[in-house]
């Protein structure tokens, strides 16, 4: 064999063995998790309306019928514990009162009732601009593949990213529109609506459903059970309409990153500004204790902010200026 060519296979042995060993946000709680729980003061709305296709309770097996638990005005406002399910391979169809936007870190979050941080049912998230062409976050299961997860097996939330209900009752899942590609028929700052379809977890060919990379998602299956399948609970919305830029940069041009960040943030504006006060919220709306010796000022507009005191999570960072003030989120990991 061309050394070449055994070099090439080398690269992608190496590429793959890595990306079966990716480690995501785990669950909440924990160092690094991306979770947002309910009670969030990130939150702006709720989607206000919902229709659904219900799935069977076993594709194998559709004599069974199709799941039956909840309707779909649990599926609207905030996220309550009481649910829709949608068994194997249902969709619902959600919609806002404002269309939602991309801005800075996730725009919205799915909940769903998982009563452990490792029984797990999954769901794919798409959106659309239009309601016609809907777009799919790019989901990645690493969960092993070899033996079927049972109808209560346990799944490892560091193995999924972009897939609905890795996280237990009360903290939802994050999505960031910025992760989708562009598209001419899909504006980002326009979406209409979200549409999350259950996950079929059966390895079985003729059954399977598979991620963005053409893994098979292995989930709980079969749930033969009139409550099967992803349990959606509610859709939170943390940018839209009501959330514009021109709204948020009343402070001239002011930038906040990176996002997301693990130590320190950079606060940097442009333009005339007097002394202005920072604070800093968490994701349940409390004012953070900050001190001084936590904020430098490296001139021309830029402060570096240390970070590295406070707990992963969401966080706001507000910045007044008498009547004046700018806000952004960011995550801390």
């Amino acid at each position: 064999m061309d050394k070449p060519v055994k070099f090439l296979l080398f690269l992608l042995f190496a590429f793959s063995s890595l990306i079966n060993y990716a480690q995501f946000p785990p669950p909440a709680g924990q160092e690094g998790t991306s979770a947002i729980h309910k009670d969030s003061s990130v939150f702006v709305g709720w989607a206000v309306s919902c229709s659904v296709e219900r799935g069977f309770m076993d594709i194998s097996n559709p004599e069974l019928g199709q799941v039956s638990v909840g309707d779909e005005t649990l599926a609207i406002g905030q996220a309550d514990g009481q649910i829709m399910s949608l068994g194997d391979g249902g969709v619902a169809l959600l919609h806002f009162d404002q269309p939602l936007r991309d801005g800075t870190g996730p725009d919205f979050a799915v909940f769903e009732n998982g009563l452990s941080d490792d029984f797990l049912e999954l769901a794919f998230v798409e959106v659309s601009s239009d309601g016609v062409n809907f777009f799919r976050f790019g989901a990645i299961s690493l969960t092993q593949t070899n033996t079927q997860v049972g109808a209560f097996g346990s799944l490892d939330a560091t193995k999924l990213n972009n897939l609905a209900g890795k996280y237990r009752i009360n903290y939802g899942v994050p999505f960031d529109i910025a992760e989708l590609e562009d598209n001419s028929l899909l504006r980002k700052d326009s979406i209409v609506n979200i549409r999350i379809i259950d996950v079929v977890g059966c390895l079985q060919d003729e059954y399977t459903t598979y991620d963005s990379q053409w893994n098979k998602i292995n989930d709980p299956w079969p749930t033969p059970f009139e409550s099967g399948g992803f349990d959606l609970d509610a859709v939170g919305v943390i940018h839209d309409a009501s959330t514009s830029y021109v709204n948020e940069n009343i402070i001239s041009e002011t930038k906040v990153y990176p996002n997301p960040a693990r130590n320190y943030i950079y606060l940097e504006f442009t333009g005339e500004v007097n002394i202005f006060d920072i604070e800093l919220y968490n994701d349940f709306g409390n004012l953070v204790e900050i001190s001084t010796s936590d904020i430098q000022d490296q001139g021309q507009g830029i402060f570096i902010f240390n970070i590295s005191f406070i707990s992963s999570g969401l966080y706001l960072v507000r910045l007044r200026s008498g009547d004046h003030f700018f806000s952004e989120k960011f995550l801390k990991l």
